[in-house]
């Protein structure tokens, strides 16, 4: 699309209140986020979580949701592995940080949450909530460990 054939703004946000029947002068980022995704046609975001101890399962998941036609996000790094960018602990604890961050994003930017996995820590129990919260649905490949069951 050229600029010649963008849409202004207030266009938008008019279809965002008539779409979510929030009557405020602009929609919230998430309405907005949502909204250019309806109007791009875009597939729905699944995001991957779980522990890492399950990566083996969660590319085994990462296939099935692309092959049903979601796009898909995941953890990308596995900090239980060695790699020399985690290998000084103070950089792999503020790494972790930022990882924790980024994931939290994902989650903010996917439309639906896959837990994979037969255990739930802290961190996922942490992004579970995080979702619930955000008003995102969770599914998972074991529901028994759904902490809120």
């Amino acid at each position: 699309m050229d600029h010649a054939d963008a849409q202004p703004v207030g266009d938008i946000a008019r279809e965002v209140v008539a779409a979510t029947g929030r009557a405020g002068p602009h929609p919230t980022p998430e309405e907005a986020l949502a909204e250019a995704k309806r109007r791009l046609a875009l597939p729905g975001v699944v995001v991957i979580c779980g522990s890492t101890r399950f990566m083996a399962e969660m590319a085994e998941a990462d296939v099935r949701e692309t092959a049903a036609g979601k796009i898909v996000v995941k953890p990308g790094c596995d900090m239980k592995s060695p790699h020399a960018l985690w290998s000084d602990p103070v950089e792999a604890k503020a790494l972790k940080a930022r990882l924790d961050d980024l994931h939290r994003a994902k989650i903010r930017l996917a439309d639906e949450v896959l837990v994979v996995g037969g255990y739930i820590g802290d961190s996922t129990r942490a992004e579970i909530a995080y979702a619930r919260s955000l008003g995102k649905p969770v599914r998972f490949t074991h529901p028994d460990v759904d902490p809120d069951t």
